[in-house]
């Protein structure tokens, strides 16, 4: 059974809590009831979110992509029980760091281009068994053990789906791109060197969706200029 929780943070949908669940370190993810929704469309909409993130990081796991292990789903009270990667970083916190101990943009970048090398080999193979994360950041990325080592694990499927559109795929590499480049400066070159590594890793599917994020892109512009 899990011990009592302790909150670590809170975002838009749900909560996050620290504890022990039958003696192994457990994060849970708990949605919230959203009280400008009626009850009944609220707790349809959680089930379903809830159905899909749990399928979206199993499946993930049988593509060989890592994922937090699922130990417990409970319905009741929306709450989906994780391992703990105890010793990790977001990928976030890994490239600021680098920025920060040089200004040198060539020298960051040749330290960063096999972590971005192993993220397009990652979102190349999501896509591929058309598995849409929907929230691509550098914070839902964890570094596990050793940064030199790209032991990436992927978090927070809450806005995650199935689905075969180039359309889908292609904003959910936008969304990265604009992430990268609003959390992390002079990262351009670093995304190129994903979308590189997502083409091979997707060789049948890349062009289609590398030119709908062309269209993606000049729809963000417009909506940009028109504000």
């Amino acid at each position: 059974m899990a011990s009592e929780r302790v909150l670590m943070k809170q975002g838009a949908e749900a909560k996050l809590y620290k504890c022990n669940f039958y003696g192994r370190p457990c994060v849970v993810k708990e949605r919230f009831k959203k009280t400008y929704r009626h009850s009944a469309l609220d707790a349809s909409l959680t089930t379903q979110r809830m159905k899909a993130e749990v399928r979206a990081m199993l499946r993930s796991r049988m593509c060989g992509i890592p994922t937090p292990t699922v130990y417990f789903v409970d319905m009741v009270s929306s709450s989906i029980y994780m391992e703990e990667l105890q010793d990790s970083q977001t990928v976030r916190n890994y490239i600021s760091n680098i920025q920060n101990e040089t200004t040198d943009i060539n020298l960051a970048m040749a330290v960063l281009q096999p972590l971005g090398k192993r993220i397009g080999e990652i979102l190349g193979v999501m896509h591929k068994n058309n598995i849409i994360h929907g929230d691509l950041t550098s914070s839902n990325m964890l570094l596990k053990g050793e940064p030199s080592s790209h032991d990436i694990v992927m978090i927070d499927f809450g806005l995650s789906h199935f689905e075969n559109m180039a359309e889908d795929k292609s904003v959910d590499l936008y969304v990265l791109e604009r992430a990268l480049l609003s959390t992390h400066p002079n990262t351009e070159r670093l995304f190129r060197v994903i979308l590189d590594a997502y083409c091979a890793a997707n060789p049948d599917g890349a062009k289609e969706v590398l030119h709908k994020l062309d269209e993606v892109r000049m729809r963000g512009r417009k909506r940009t200029m028109v504000g």
